[in-house]
């Protein structure tokens, strides 16, 4: 019997558990949430209701006095890049760590994407930009993307995650435009927003945004010994002490306003994905809401059903 945690055995049970349920929930709509990297045009057509209007042309429907349309012939191949964040910060999780998090996003989301013919590609990223794996499709490429991922290892530092400089070394490394996913838990010292942006200018950029409940709210453990999984710093703790966990507790919510603020100058949307909710439904709300937005943005308005978007703290999509 294969190992539980080898990427083979991974892969097996995430394709009966969740890439066959989300194909076919999806049925072929999986473009809801990737699109193609290049369209062309094809014909002119008058505006009908529900269509985009920013397809509308403008010099056409002066001309004609008549809205007028552009449709596209649309590159269905789809390059996907991930960009991964496997510092040190990511071995941490109660329940389960943010890096088997991730891996398991990469292997769905991967398998997905190769199943329909499109290419994947990933750069791996310690304490610098370690390891490029160039996009390529098939079930063999996501055995190995995940093989390289469990056996990636990263020293420990004396600094903090640098993720700025993953985003500026991948930048000319994607040749074409694509679809970026940035994994990471985004602790990193500042000023990577700004480089976030400038891809986010030429790419379809996704933050995959990895966390813990504990790093948002610490419990009642007594006295505990911690260290800085990336400096080695450690430090004992009187967690029983609820000055030390309000002041915890605000230092949490200065750092979440300042992620936030960060990722929404950027002008991407953000996937949250906790170690304690289940991946599938996530994704699901997360394609449910890009769908929703869609229709808002060509004019369409929302069935009764559905519910506006959601503000709560976190939400699994924000749209800048």
């Amino acid at each position: 019997m294969a190992n539980p945690a080898t990427p083979e055995a991974i892969l097996r049970r995430l394709e009966w558990t969740a890439i066959r349920r989300l194909d076919g929930l999806l049925q072929g709509d999986y473009r809801t949430l990737f699109r193609g990297a290049g369209l062309d045009l094809a014909d002119l057509r008058e505006y009908q209701h529900h269509d985009d209007v920013r397809h509308i042309d403008w010099n056409v429907t002066a001309r004609l006095q008549q809205p007028y349309v552009r449709q596209f012939t649309e590159d269905r191949e789809l390059t996907a890049w991930f960009l991964l964040d496997l510092s040190g910060s990511v071995d941490f999780g109660s329940q389960r760590s943010k890096r088997s998090v991730s891996a398991e996003f990469v292997a769905v989301l991967a398998r997905l994407l190769t199943r329909h013919g499109n290419r994947v590609g990933a750069m791996l990223y310690g304490n610098s930009l370690d390891d490029v794996l160039p996009a390529r499709n098939g079930r063999a490429h996501v055995l190995h993307l995940l093989q390289r991922m469990s056996k990636h290892t990263v020293p420990q530092a004396k600094t903090q995650t640098q993720l700025q400089d993953l985003l500026q070394r991948a930048a000319p490394l994607i040749p074409r435009r694509s679809t970026v996913f940035v994994v990471s838990d985004f602790i990193s010292a500042p000023g990577w927003g700004d480089a976030l942006a400038r891809l986010a200018q030429r790419h379809e950029v996704l933050a995959v945004r990895l966390y813990d409940p504990l790093e948002m709210e610490l419990p009642d453990l007594g006295m505990v010994n911690m260290q800085d999984a990336e400096t080695g710093e450690q430090l004992l703790v009187d967690t029983r002490d609820p000055g030390f966990r309000a002041r915890f507790a605000k230092a949490a919510d200065q750092q979440e306003a300042e992620l936030r603020t960060a990722l929404t100058r950027a002008g991407v949307d953000t996937l949250e994905l906790s170690t304690d909710e289940d991946l599938v439904n996530t994704l699901l709300r997360f394609v449910e809401l890009r769908r929703r937005r869609s229709q808002l943005a060509a004019g369409g308005g929302l069935p009764a059903h559905l519910k506006p978007l959601p503000t709560e703290k976190h939400d699994d999509l924000r749209v800048a």
